[in-house]
């Protein structure tokens, strides 16, 4: 049976929106739980959940593809060695990812169940605008102590995996946006926080997306896998743009943009639907 069409467009349409707000520190997942309230897919609800999720590989893609020569660990050329300040970075990254990896093995199902609604999602995106607002004014002027991923130590970059853990407990906080906080406060420059942001998203959203791929189960209907293959190839293309427009910009500016943007959405979804 043909694909649903109109649900085509729909996945290209969430894999644009997964493909901008994955990167920038506004919240792919809020953003998704809030487009499906006025545009839902025809489809389960099981389906749906792991699809939010799984999508992201779309976006890890991307990644990969602009940072690969800093990503990975070893050259071939005059023989197999290995890069060790980029291992020395994996291992910090891997030691980040601790906490987010204990809560979604044990809690991440039950703060599904409580969390997942377009009142948290507003509540957040206000909450984390308003930080950003506040660090930005906190840090201007100061000059950030780390401005290298090579000087980040396990103590900092374990810090910056607690943070991305408050990310995962509420849906609006946004993973690139609550790590880039933790970040900030710690004294981490803007460029290097979005950089480890985006290579600490490699084995977070790997393994997010394995263990609801798992969960859903791989008997995928013809237009389920279509839907889920159109979103994250989407993603991918929009996310190479996404990444290349934040590391141009951080440059340059802050992220009180972002804080500003986030309050003004969340006021906006909940007028909305007070008056609907």
């Amino acid at each position: 049976m043909a694909i649903d069409l109109l649900d085509l467009l729909k996945a290209i349409f969430l894999g644009i929106v997964e493909g901008v707000t994955e990167w920038l520190p506004i919240s792919s997942t809020g953003h998704m739980i809030l487009v499906d309230e006025f545009l839902p897919l025809n489809m389960s609800a099981a389906y749906k959940e792991m699809f939010f999720v799984v999508i992201q590989l779309g976006a890890i893609l991307a990644v990969i593809v602009n940072y690969w020569n800093q990503l990975i660990p070893f050259t071939v050329k005059g023989g197999l060695s290995w890069k060790k300040d980029t291992l020395s970075m994996w291992y910090k990254i891997v030691f980040a990812c601790i906490p987010a990896g204990i809560y979604a093995v044990t809690l991440d199902e039950k703060v599904n169940t409580m969390f997942y609604s377009y009142q948290m999602v507003s509540v957040m995106l206000i909450l984390v605008g308003i930080v950003f607002l506040v660090i930005e004014g906190i840090n201007k002027g100061k000059t950030p102590t780390i401005t290298k991923i090579s000087e980040l130590t396990y103590r900092t970059a374990f810090i910056i995996g607690i943070f991305q853990l408050i990310a995962g407990v509420f849906p609006g906080t946004s993973r690139s946006g609550a790590t880039i906080i933790g970040a900030l406060l710690i004294g981490v420059s803007r460029v290097t926080a979005a950089e480890f942001t985006f290579f600490l998203a490699i084995p977070t959203m790997l393994g997010a997306s394995l263990l609801k791929l798992v969960k859903f189960g791989f008997d995928f209907t013809s237009d389920e896998l279509i839907t889920l293959v159109v979103g994250m190839a989407v993603a991918f293309v929009v996310s190479l743009a996404a990444i290349r427009f934040l590391m141009s910009y951080v440059k340059k500016h802050d992220f009180k943009f972002f804080g500003w943007y986030r309050i003004v959405l969340g006021v906006l979804v909940l007028l909305i639907f007070a008056l609907r």
